[in-house]
């Protein structure tokens, strides 16, 4: 779709002041998928340079925020470790064509804040930390649980940038679990379920996205019982934060996550016995 509105595209290598009308272009398929009638000028980060994958001598990860969807699943097709599996799951929940994958972002899907973004799943999921920096040059790190506040609701400041996101290493020494449903064959995730357990210590993490309109990620120091999973989901997520849109109920989605989060309880826990 064409922004009628752009006047100028900025090259973010050359900084410039923030003015009322900016923001940030990055892969660009969510941006020109509607028209976007607050925004004068796109500042383009396509050509930062950033190397969109690298793995840290502490062993945690780091990915940029321009790194593509099809540079992500072609990095974790060679990751050795525990957790690689649940990379290609969530690139695979966008169900998206590979001309999407080859532009798609994991900083704009992340920047989006939607629900059903899989890349909000995976770096919420592997308890993720965000490197944001401001106009000023100021930095902070937040973590992907509380970067996302709302549906389509983040954090982030006026002109504040998201740089990259970081997994910890022992996050992906953990052996993970996935569900996923969509009331369609081919359409948007309602709900996506992820579980970890931790080889360290035997706890278990579920975090809940898509069914809810915020990452939710629930953490145990030893898998529960089935009742302590549920009452802990309930106790965490409000009524009025299930989401509701065309992709499915509250009521569904609730019935889901309980679901999901049970078969992953029991995956989990057989595993860690």
């Amino acid at each position: 779709m064409d922004l009628n509105t752009v006047v100028e595209i900025r090259d973010a290598r050359h900084p410039a002041p923030w003015r009322p009308g900016d923001g940030w272009l990055g892969g660009g398929t969510y941006l020109f998928s509607e028209p976007q009638p607050h925004l004068r000028r796109l500042v383009d980060l396509s050509r930062m340079g950033w190397t969109p994958v690298q793995r840290h001598p502490d062993g945690s990860l780091e990915i940029a925020a321009t790194c593509t969807i099809a540079e992500l699943s072609g990095f974790a097709k060679a990751l050795v470790a525990e957790a690689a599996p649940l990379f290609e799951q969530c690139c695979r929940a966008f169900l998206a064509s590979f001309k999407i994958w080859n532009m798609a972002t994991v900083g704009g899907n992340l920047g989006n804040g939607l629900p059903a973004g899989p890349m909000i799943s995976l770096t919420a999921g592997l308890d993720g930390e965000c490197l944001l920096i401001a106009q000023t040059g100021a930095r902070r790190r937040v973590r992907v649980v509380d970067f996302i506040t709302g549906a389509g609701r983040k954090v982030l400041t006026e002109g504040e940038l998201i740089r990259s996101v970081t997994l910890p290493a022992r996050a992906l020494t953990c052996r993970t679990a996935f569900r996923q449903a969509s009331l369609y064959g081919l359409g948007r995730s309602g709900v996506l379920i992820i579980g970890t357990l931790d080889p360290l210590d035997g706890s278990l993490a579920i975090t809940i996205t898509a069914s809810t309109v915020r990452p939710f990620r629930l953490w145990f120091p030893l898998p529960p019982t089935s009742e302590a999973l549920r009452s802990a989901i309930e106790a965490a997520v409000a009524d009025d934060e299930w989401f509701d849109d065309i992709h499915g109920l509250p009521e569904w989605r609730r019935h889901m996550t309980f679901r999901y989060a049970e078969e992953i309880r029991r995956e989990l826990g057989e595993a860690a016995r």
